[in-house]
């Protein structure tokens, strides 16, 4: 049964990382599978087989939903962008009062938690700020192997740290409209050695993300809910009239209603 829901899971997030600014590590927030996936990838060679029990479905699912949900969810964000990313909102906000009560239960709360989820919350909307500004674009010529590598190791942080988008690292860089052409004409030549920066970025990234969860649980933690805040301003639709305002409503009442 748990292989099925960690199926389910991945297809999920396969299928809803692909939404602009929304990290991988968001979904696995709101699945609740944040921790055990760190500890199962640092942790894989000391219990191969435990480990592939969890990792081996979600990336299945996360496999099936890229492949098969990320069309759909293309079309649902380019014809209902309203109601798909208001939906998203509400499954965020809904998470929110269950991360908190899990990370009270294993610590005691303190006030000052609040002050790294504020810091956390700023660091995310400055980042959609700057989505919104930034258009650095470098000369393919100047691009080489080791710059590719080192864009890799920083634009992991995106991927494992909740509420941070590799789209703005990659923007940062000069690279994102480079990226983007490569991935659509699967140019292997530039993907390899992002991909390889990558997994070692991931790597370094999930270990020192594990030594804070060790020592700074709560704080870490509080700092992460405030990342996973902010990406709701990445998704904040347009909205024009009153209809569209009752269909963003309902749309995070249908969100937290799911999470519930």
């Amino acid at each position: 049964m748990n292989i099925i829901i960690n199926i389910i899971k991945g297809i999920f997030i396969g299928a809803g990382a692909i939404v602009p600014g929304v990290s991988s590590g968001v979904l696995c927030v709101i699945f609740g599978i944040y921790e055990k996936l760190l500890d199962s990838v640092l942790n894989f060679f000391k219990a191969p087989l435990k480990n592939l029990k969890i990792l081996l479905p979600i990336l299945i699912g996360g496999g099936i939903g890229v492949l098969i949900f990320s069309n759909a969810l293309n079309y649902l964000l380019y014809n209902y962008p309203i109601q798909t990313k208001s939906i998203f909102i509400g499954l965020i906000i809904g998470t929110i009062p269950k991360l908190i009560k899990e990370v009270n239960c294993k610590e005691t709360f303190k006030w000052c938690n609040i002050v790294y989820m504020a810091i956390a919350l700023g660091v995310g909307i400055i980042t959609v700020i700057l989505e919104n500004r930034i258009n650095i674009v470098i000369d393919e010529k100047q691009i080489n192997v080791i710059y590719l590598i080192i864009s890799g190791v920083l634009m992991s942080s995106g991927v494992v740290v909740p509420g941070v988008s590799s789209t703005i690292i990659l923007m940062l860089l000069g690279i994102y409209s480079i990226y983007l052409k490569s991935v659509a004409n699967l140019y292997f030549p530039f993907l390899i050695p992002l991909a390889i920066g990558l997994v070692i970025g991931c790597l370094i990234v999930m270990k020192i993300t594990k030594q804070l969860l060790n020592k700074y649980y709560s704080k870490t933690f509080y700092a992460i809910i405030g990342f996973t805040l902010g990406s709701i301003f990445v998704l904040i639709p347009e909205i024009n009239s009153v209809l569209e305002n009752i269909l963003s409503i309902l749309g995070i009442i249908l969100g937290l209603i799911v999470t519930i």
